[in-house]
């Protein structure tokens, strides 16, 4: 087992052995680094305090005390802690004890919390399955998540859960839980403050990016390497170095990373988007889960400006499946500098949003009638594909017909820019219009 594994390991009196575990906060101003949500007058501590605690999602980064505050709602409420993880545990088995937390809600009059770590990795088919218990307030479900609620939450559970953020701890949060790991004799290690040189307590905090967790479980492994005596920096060191990665997150997304890797790349900074990717790979991130983000880079950001783009990102996604680590992050590096220097529009991404607008605020508009398909006797006597002009039947291939519903027929949501290949599409736009304007200024002299 390695250095950072979290494997549960407990004491004969029932103690985890792990120092972070016992170092866990357990009431609310024991919790460090998360104000913004647990302060004075702050929304959630109000809610905790009142005791009206809403279903709710947990977003944020590994070691931000995710688990941490679900366990530190339980028990100033009195509820039950039903704790499960996505990963581990199916839906039918957590069916079950949602059915024992509606007996003990209706006989008893006990309310449940029901926290699911890593909530994402449940599928949609599985995330509807919380719904109607969600709805009823048979349980308190609160999830624990890395990943954006809104990429990886179906609505209508979304809609039915508050999501609270929480930050990254600060390195100024993490020496003060260091140090009181330190010098704590109940659940610390109970050593002297100056076991430890300050040069140490600062390299961890630096180089954690804001886990508590990890910095933990690398004090307590320099603690047993040096009998309690003097950590030092180069002590720290020498453990990282065997544990050859800084920072393995085991796939999760670093969620603050990945966008400042797209926001470099939208901003045509290559050096700062292979630094972002660099952090990344060495991180142990998933390379299909970066593939996928350049894939959504090229098509949100770049567009038609640069068609290639799209084709380039989804190659380097086949050649990585194809070859592998290390070879493979080089396509990777590869896409990130092409995507780069691409040339930038959005005007894909804006027009379709207009567009679901539209059909949002209008609903389920008809089809006009001579666009539609007319495979039936019946659907050609109702004016199914009455008057339907073939554009190939026509000088260049262009028509003029009306093809959006008559409430919305002047709406307009695609307007190309002048960047890269989009130039060309607009330029392409303004020869049909010319040429429809001809033939309209044509067939009325000739009328």
């Amino acid at each position: 087992m390695g250095l950072f594994d979290t494997e549960i390991r407990e004491m004969s009196d029932g103690r985890s052995f792990l120092l972070a575990d016992r170092m866990r906060p357990r009431t609310i101003d024991e919790i460090i680094g998360q104000d913004h949500l647990l302060g004075k007058n702050k929304p959630l501590r109000t809610m905790i305090e009142s005791d009206e605690i809403p279903s709710m999602v947990l977003w944020g980064p590994p070691g931000s005390g995710k688990t941490t505050l679900a366990k530190v709602i339980a028990n100033k409420t009195g509820m039950d802690f039903l704790s499960y993880s996505a990963v581990l545990s199916g839906i039918k088995q957590i069916k079950k004890v949602i059915a024992q937390a509606e007996r003990n809600l209706y006989l008893y009059g006990k309310r449940s919390i029901l926290f699911i770590d890593e909530i994402h990795r449940f599928n949609k088919a599985q995330q509807d399955a919380f719904l109607p218990f969600v709805e009823k307030g048979t349980i308190i479900l609160i999830g624990a998540t890395t990943e954006n609620p809104s990429f990886e939450l179906i609505s209508p559970l979304l809609s039915r859960v508050q999501v609270f953020v929480l930050n990254p701890l600060e390195p100024q949060h993490i020496e003060n839980i260091i140090f009181n790991a330190i010098t704590d004799e109940e659940r610390g290690l109970g050593r002297k403050k100056d076991s430890i040189t300050e040069e140490s307590v600062k390299l961890i905090s630096n180089i954690c990016s804001g886990d508590a967790r990890f910095a933990l479980n690398l004090i307590e492994f320099a603690d047993k390497l040096t009998g309690g005596n003097n950590i030092t920096v180069e002590v720290i060191q020498d453990i990282l170095q065997r544990e050859r990665i800084l920072y393995d997150k085991s796939g999760e997304e670093h969620y603050n990373i990945i966008s400042a890797l797209h926001k470099s790349v939208r901003d045509s900074d290559p050096d700062a988007a292979l630094y972002w990717l660099a952090r990344m790979l060495e991180g142990g991130e998933d390379r299909r889960y970066i593939a996928r983000r350049l894939i959504r880079m090229a098509v949100e950001d770049i567009g038609l400006a640069d068609p290639n783009a799209l084709l380039i990102a989804n190659a380097a996604r086949e050649a990585f499946d194809f070859i592998g680590i290390p070879e493979g992050d080089l396509a990777l590096a590869e896409a990130v500098v092409y995507l780069a220097y691409a040339p930038k529009s959005n005007s894909i991404y804006t027009a379709l949003a207009k567009a679901v607008q539209d059909v949002k605020k209008h609903g389920s508009l008809p089809v006009p009638l001579h666009i539609r398909n007319a495979p039936t006797t019946l659907m050609k006597k109702l004016g199914y594909g009455k008057g339907y002009k073939y554009s190939h039947q026509f000088d260049e291939h262009i028509v003029e017909q009306e093809h959006l519903p008559e409430k919305i027929r002047d709406s307009k949501y695609y307007e190309p820019t002048e960047m890269g290949f989009e130039a060309k599409v607009r330029k392409r736009f303004e020869e049909i219009r010319q040429q429809l304007a001809k033939r309209k200024k044509d067939e009325k002299s000739r009328n």
